[in-house]
């Protein structure tokens, strides 16, 4: 009988060690593959192409689909488990910490805490790979891919003049100055919009795919986030989350911010992940549009990037700015980013004051981004300049 114990107990000791070795085989080669793909996507513009025009279409037409089916995001939900995880992650350190201190001999330490920690860190482990798996497949290729310019114009590297930029800067001054006077408003002056913009996005996107043919197929609906207020406190006005698939907007900023958002975050589910990229084809979208609002939210999106370099360029000479065509106060009142019965909400409710999430915020994206290989960092947003001078050469100059 004792015999017979003995050998249930080796032969279980025996699975449960190669289920281990499995396992860990299994956890290594997932490894690997991280480290293979980022190689190849850093070495290799052709590679990344190619998984973009074959490989990520597969994601958004199936798991992109069934996250889309769902009218909340699923991303806001996976951030907020993140959240909790790593704060259990810190708790249960901190009190293996204090078990090793109080008891010192492996033996006396209480048994399923340590047990338990051992599974809990395990699955924190294969959570973070799978982690830097999908954000490698979702994002980082996607960072070294040949650039939509590149793909669709004539590339050019010459410096543009001032004449060339005005050329631009005052057609959407203007476009913006007529076009806000053709909005239908309240009482109060807020712009009135009535008919499906996130549908309306989807339908502008799809359209400019007949044009340029990897924006063309599938697009999920835009959600908003629940935590909306928390991304008005970082200054964010849409977030693409590549662990769901999704284009997640904040529900909280002025209306005219949101169709150019959509569009603009629809992009990257495209692959085209640089922010001024996405800027551009948000505005090509929008303006391309049939609705009045999304033409209108699509030259607001651009109007103080080309109104910003215009002053750059004349070195802040006040004299020569106003010399141009000047944004109408209406325009100026339309452009804001959140209004301000919003903000006076936002800061009475919010739990932590909303410069220590804006610098946190800047602080995450500057280094997300420069990570990635863009060196400029969150002035990347500003090259939509460049794109629109590309795009308009030959027509306004």
């Amino acid at each position: 009988m004792s015999d017979n114990k003995r050998t249930e107990s080796e032969r279980s000791s025996q699975m449960k060690k190669t289920k281990w070795k499995k396992s860990t085989w299994v956890y290594l080669s997932l490894l690997a593959a991280v480290v293979l793909l980022n190689i190849a996507a850093w070495c290799s513009t052709a590679f990344c192409d190619w998984y973009i025009a074959k490989v990520f279409p597969v994601w958004i037409n199936t798991y992109g689909r069934l996250t889309g089916m769902l009218p909340f995001s699923i991303g806001e939900i996976m951030l907020i488990l993140a959240g909790l995880l790593l704060a259990a992650a810190i708790f249960l350190g901190i009190l293996l910490l204090i078990c090793s201190l109080f008891f010192p001999f492996p033996k006396s330490r209480p048994r399923r805490i340590y047990i338990f920690s051992r599974y809990f860190y395990r699955f924190l482990s294969w959570t973070l790979v799978g982690v830097l798996l999908i954000m490698t497949l979702n994002c980082t290729i996607l960072y070294h891919a040949s650039a939509f310019g590149d793909k669709y114009f004539e590339r050019t590297d010459r410096e543009y003049t001032l004449e060339e930029l005005l050329a631009v800067r005052n057609y959407v001054v203007s476009t913006c100055n007529e076009m806000s006077a053709q909005m239908e408003r309240t009482e109060s002056g807020d712009i009135i919009y009535t008919g499906d913009m996130q549908q309306e996005a989807i339908h502008s996107m799809q359209n400019l795919g007949k044009i340029y043919d990897g924006l063309s197929g599938y697009y999920p609906r835009p959600k908003a986030l629940l935590l909306s207020d928390l991304m008005c406190q970082q200054y964010m006005q849409g977030y693409y989350f590549p662990f769901s698939m999704e284009a997640n907007y904040n529900d909280v900023m002025y209306i005219m911010n949101k169709p150019a958002t959509f569009c603009h975050e629809l992009a990257h589910l495209k692959g085209y992940i640089y922010e001024d990229e996405a800027n551009f084809i948000g505005y090509l979208a929008c303006i391309s549009s049939e609705d009045a609002v999304f033409r209108y939210s699509g030259y607001l999106s651009v109007v103080y990037y080309l109104d910003n370099d215009f002053y750059e360029a004349v070195s802040g000479n006040l004299e020569r700015y106003y010399e141009e065509e000047r944004l109408s106060p209406q325009v100026i009142a339309d452009n804001i980013f959140v209004k301000q019965e919003e903000w006076d909400r936002i800061n009475k409710e919010a739990l932590i004051p909303g410069e220590i999430v804006e610098a946190a915020s800047e602080s995450f994206t500057e280094a997300s981004l420069k990570l990635n290989g863009v060196e400029d960092g969150i002035r990347s947003y500003s090259r939509v300049v460049k794109l629109l001078l590309q795009y308009y050469e030959g027509t306004l100059f």
